[in-house]
């Protein structure tokens, strides 16, 4: 017999019944607000192309390696939920591989992407029963069915979830067309990019040498060179702002920085590209290399972000199988007040520069990155990230970082995701948690109820748009 599904109204809000009536007020007034997507890896052809979805488990579950890493850490392979190996082996049908999620759903329970599933099966589909081993084949033909009506189209849901704009993420080796084809396409949704130049800077990353090969075949420099390969950069960022760009992305295993003399960073970087140096030149030339991008972000007005913290691909075997993305990466011990330093020294200051500070370690909240964004005007915290972007990580950050950054050294929530129809559910739920933080707040006479409120549009709507420069844009 199929078990109800049901999202109840008062969902993540307080138990106690007077901050529960607060939080629904403030909530009241932001839920309806547009999505601003300021960061995330959502693949631009959707939109440039606007093709129906091929059906469910393409779309809701091979792309999603947070459902990886649970069914994983239970025993179910990747080739049963239908991810193929690098070598061509064979893998799970579509509705196979849909099956082996229905029968494992309970292994989601108290999980975000329990929640985020949820709010997708019945706000976008319309599904009042939950989805098990029953209903399994009646999840997946109704969706499947309903991705190929133009109501399911990308662009159609991308209106239908009142996005505003959506930002996704591309390395410097791509050409941008998807991009350049939604301009060209008279669509008005706003879909921009943003500059991740990870594999023609770390020089241990298995695309390196592809991506410089194609680095140089779209920049037209030389970049084997120290002067050709800088000038490429730029060249690149400047290609990315015209596609709508406003910030850059670096996603390093830690966050150091390096402030080098320009005849030792040149020495260094023929070392590294040579193949004659060791892991500490790497993580050397990574450093000075987020120097470097700053000094650029100084020049031409692209926010910065950086997300250390995650040794990737920790599983080397299912890396060698299967690659990248897989639910194998996991969070390292990080730190920022001596890493930044030599960065934070050049631009810290300078009223140009605007850097955005991710981590996966919680420890280093309240030790480090709130008193750092509490000082420095050019820094600015990135929400819980990741591992983090749940109820309870959202609790966290706000309870570690207020007291000592306040909440407008924030940039309010950003989704990270690959899951398009799973935007929604992630801003419902950053709105939510947020609007029951200060609900907390105005319980215990720490704020005032008309403080919240404007506290509360800020982050779901205005944080973004002014920490990304998106007016600007």
């Amino acid at each position: 017999m199929p078990v109800p599904l049901t999202l109840h109204p008062d969902r993540l809000f307080p138990a106690e019944p007077a901050t529960r009536d607060m939080a629904r007020r403030l909530y009241a007034e932001v839920a309806a607000l547009p999505i601003i997507s300021p960061h995330g890896h959502t693949d631009p052809a959707w939109f440039a192309y606007d093709q129906p979805f091929e059906n469910a488990a393409d779309l809701l579950l091979t792309p999603d390696h947070y459902l990886f890493r649970m069914l994983h850490s239970q025993g179910v392979t990747l080739e049963q939920v239908g991810v193929a190996p690098r070598d061509g082996g064979a893998c799970a049908e579509p509705r196979e591989a849909w099956r082996t999620l229905a029968e494992n759903m309970h292994l989601f329970r108290g999980t975000p992407s329990s929640m985020w599933l949820g709010h997708v099966f019945a706000e976008v589909f319309g599904f009042d029963v939950r989805l098990d081993a029953s209903t399994a084949d009646l999840y997946f033909d109704r969706i499947t069915e309903a991705l190929q009506t133009p109501a399911y189209r990308p662009r159609a849901l991308f209106e239908r979830f009142n996005i505003e704009l959506l930002a996704t993420t591309e390395s410097p080796s791509d050409d941008l067309v998807h991009h350049k084809a939604i301009r060209e396409s008279g669509w008005n949704g706003r879909v921009i990019t943003a500059y991740r130049p990870d594999p023609v800077i770390d020089v241990e990353d298995e695309r390196f040498p592809a991506a410089m090969a194609r680095f140089a075949e779209l920049s037209g420099q030389d970049v084997y060179g120290w002067a050709g390969y800088l000038e490429a950069h730029r060249l690149r960022r400047a290609a990315f702002r015209e596609a709508g760009a406003t910030s850059t992305d670096h996603g390093h295993a830690t966050a150091r920085t390096a402030d080098l003399t320009p005849t030792d960073a040149e020495a260094l970087f023929r070392k590294v590209t040579s193949g004659q140096g060791d892991a500490e030149d790497a993580e050397l030339f990574r450093a000075q290399m987020l120097t470097e991008m700053a000094r650029m972000s100084v020049e031409d007005g692209m926010v910065m972000q950086i997300h250390p913290g995650c040794f990737r691909n920790h599983n080397a075997g299912l890396f060698a199988r299967f690659g990248r993305d897989k639910g194998a990466d996991i969070p390292v011990q990080t730190t920022y007040v001596r890493e930044l330093k030599p960065l934070l020294d050049r631009f810290g200051g300078d009223p140009r520069f605007s850097l955005i500070v991710f981590t996966l370690d919680e420890t280093s909240y309240s030790r480090e990155l709130a008193p750092l964004a509490g000082h420095y005007a050019a820094l600015k915290l990135g929400p819980a990230w990741w591992f983090h972007d749940s109820p309870e990580g959202m609790r966290r950050f706000r309870e570690q970082t207020t007291e000592t950054a306040g909440f407008y050294n924030t940039v309010g929530f950003n989704d990270d995701t690959r899951a398009f129809l799973s935007i929604p559910a992630r801003h419902d739920v950053a709105r939510r948690m947020d609007c029951g933080f200060l609900a907390r707040l105005v319980a215990e006479h720490r704020l005032e109820e008309d403080e919240a409120h404007e506290v509360a549009r800020y982050l779901a709507y205005d944080a973004p748009r002014r920490a990304y420069k998106l007016d600007a844009a």
